[in-house]
């Protein structure tokens, strides 16, 4: 029976050390992976066509107390297209306990991808963010739910069409923090 106690012991104080061990520090550098679920509108010059569309992700980045930087990869599946994209953001926080309500800007690269049968070239893209960052008191983890916009401008050249992109959605963000 004292090796259960022991044992339960030895886990919760495990939790609650490697939790705090950076708690000195004035950062928080972190590792992460998003879902997200939407639509996406292709603005044509005679019509425009909008599609659910999901995007799947990695950040990696660094967390001080009133702001926050990442670097991220996307992969955006709207409609017909498979676009990979590059990312670097930038968010001003509220530093409140447990909830941190952020606003979010970044500038990025669609490196490549296809639409269609078309190939997808490099193309500079813009985002917007706006969310709230759960934090884990126990666990050196956060998660992040924000509504994105993403906008991308001439997605591609075929013949008189340059068609741009606007992406929409909900996305959960899971951060390791190291």
């Amino acid at each position: 029976m004292k090796l259960k106690y022991i044992g339960v012991l030895t886990i919760i104080s495990i939790l609650f050390t490697g939790a705090k061990a950076n708690a000195g520090m004035l950062f928080d550098l972190y590792a992460g992976a998003t879902i997200g679920a939407g639509a996406a509108t292709m603005f044509f010059d005679e019509e425009d066509e909008t599609h659910s569309a999901q995007s799947y992700g990695a950040v990696i980045g660094i967390d001080i107390p009133v702001l926050r930087f990442e670097l991220e990869y996307d992969y955006l599946q709207p409609n017909n297209a498979n676009l990979h994209l590059g990312m670097i953001n930038a968010y001003a926080k509220l530093p409140t306990p447990i909830i941190n309500p952020y606003i979010g800007a970044g500038i990025g690269n669609v490196f490549g991808g296809k639409v269609g049968d078309i190939d997808v070239d490099s193309i500079m893209t813009y985002q917007g963010m706006l969310g709230a960052t759960f934090d884990i008191p126990v666990l050196p983890l956060k998660i992040d739910a924000e509504g994105r916009v993403l906008y991308t401008q001439d997605l591609y050249k075929f013949e008189n069409e340059k068609p741009d992109l606007l992406q929409y959605e909900l996305r959960l963000k899971l951060r390791y923090i190291f």
